[in-house]
């Protein structure tokens, strides 16, 4: 299946609201594969949610770091 991938990465300055946005496609059949790529360490925290019409939305916190990832399937 092939999905919209958006990454979100948000600053971490503080007042600083801004956010670095990737757009990109993938082929997969399960976005949790995807997600292992991004989780490189044992103390990463990723959290799953569903959002409703195979939209599927991964929270993770890497080293400090949040990010959002969304997939969106491509129909």
């Amino acid at each position: 299946m092939r999905y919209e991938l958006i990454r979100e990465i948000y600053n971490q300055c503080s007042n600083n609201q801004m956010r670095d946005v990737f757009v990109s496609e993938v082929d997969t059949s399960d976005p949790a594969l995807v997600m292992s790529h991004y989780c490189n360490s044992s103390e990463d925290v990723l959290e799953r949610e569903d959002l409703g019409n195979g939209v599927v939305c991964f929270h993770l916190v890497s080293h400090g770091l949040r990010q959002r990832f969304t997939f969106t399937p491509d129909d």
